[in-house]
């Protein structure tokens, strides 16, 4: 059952920090078994511990059901990695960056935009975070090739010998290629 299907009407898009109590987990759908699993059964242990923050993003008009998640935590880049542009301006030890551990959006929801939106969302998220705890960039794992096309698409940068991970530096600084 489609939960926005066509000539659905729908409220407005939320983000929020993952709540058990008021989002139903039990309920997403992504298509990938891995990414529904860590948000039924590890997203709220994560935060708990301090592993990770999950983030939803949900309709006001059914606040419960989970369009879409991504989580974020803090990591560390060595320059080697980046692009010879962003090494030049980097110290030589492992600098600061948050990492987009997952993204996922509903099966049922694709076409929306809801990945970009999300994608918007936790580089929103960074920038403001990054005025109380430095960080250069967001990286991101590409789980295939769709999703290595999807970040670069918004401007993601491929690591130097690692492919599927790309980085985006934030603010002041960014590279432009």
């Amino acid at each position: 059952m489609p939960w926005l299907g066509p000539g659905a009407r729908s409220g407005v898009l939320e983000e929020h920090p993952l709540d058990p109590a008021a989002h139903d987990r039990s309920g997403f759908d992504s298509g990938v078994p891995e990414l529904d699993e860590y948000l039924r059964r590890y997203a709220d242990q994560h935060r708990r511990r301090g592993i990770s923050a999950v983030y939803v993003l949900t309709d006001s008009s059914a606040p419960e059901v989970i369009l879409g998640y991504y989580s974020l935590s803090a990591a560390e880049v060595d320059a080697p990695q980046l692009s010879e542009a962003d090494r030049r301006r980097l110290p030589r030890y492992p600098v600061p960056c948050f990492r987009m551990g997952r993204l996922a959006c509903r099966i049922d929801q694709r076409g929306r935009g809801l990945g970009r939106l999300l994608v918007g969302c936790a580089v929103e998220r960074c920038l403001k975070a990054r005025i109380q705890v430095a960080a250069y960039a967001l990286i991101v794992d590409a789980k295939d090739d769709l999703a290595k096309a999807f970040y670069e698409h918004y401007g993601f940068t491929p690591f130097a010998g690692r492919p599927s991970t790309l980085y985006l530096p934030l603010g002041p600084g960014r590279s432009k290629g």
